[in-house]
């Protein structure tokens, strides 16, 4: 079952059945007859330039000419115009393509490293293990000029109400401070 669209009036508008009292035997759109004389002119430069004669030039235009219009008139429609379709196609061959060409030429290994021992994760810094720095660090004697410096900040810090390292102290206050 064929279901006919409500189109009509574009179908009716745009077909040129020939000259009055002398009609083609086809339905052919006013887009279709512009296309075809056009296509009938480029096949018949190209048939002449490849040196085929006249009249073989002629009758076989005709056959081209007829499959290349129905080729084209078969991609445009009243929603998409002669022009847009061309357009489009103008685009798609101007368009930008990904260079599919490798640079550089074969690919070789002569510069991946191989080692001889397979690499081991690194180990995992424990609490304990940072809590040793910590003390080592802290039982370090320090040098007279470092004392001196954190003396000062320390010094710097009370007055302020920062600590040494530049974060604000609560100041914690005690039953005796309270009473």
């Amino acid at each position: 079952m064929r279901i006919r669209t409500d189109d009509e009036v574009y179908r009716v508008d745009a077909v040129w059945l020939g000259p009055p009292r002398a009609t083609m035997p086809w339905r052919a759109r006013y887009v279709a007859w512009g296309v075809g004389v056009v296509v009938f002119l480029l096949v018949l430069t190209v048939e002449r330039r490849l040196g085929v004669s006249l009249f073989w030039a002629v009758a076989w235009g005709i056959v081209m000419t007829i499959v290349l219009t129905r080729l084209i008139c078969s991609r445009i429609s009243h929603e998409r115009p002669l022009t847009s379709v061309t357009a489009m196609w103008v685009r798609e061959l101007t368009a930008p393509r990904e260079v599919t060409a490798g640079e550089g030429g074969a690919v070789s290994a002569t510069r991946v490293r191989v080692r001889n021992q397979r690499p081991r994760p690194k180990q995992r810094v424990t609490r304990q293990d940072k809590r040793r720095d910590r003390a080592e660090r802290a039982a370090r004697p320090r040098t007279a000029e470092k004392a001196r410096h954190m003396n000062k900040r320390r010094t710097a810090a009370k007055s302020t109400g920062k600590s040494a390292r530049g974060k604000e102290v609560r100041r914690v206050r005690t039953k005796q401070a309270r009473a």
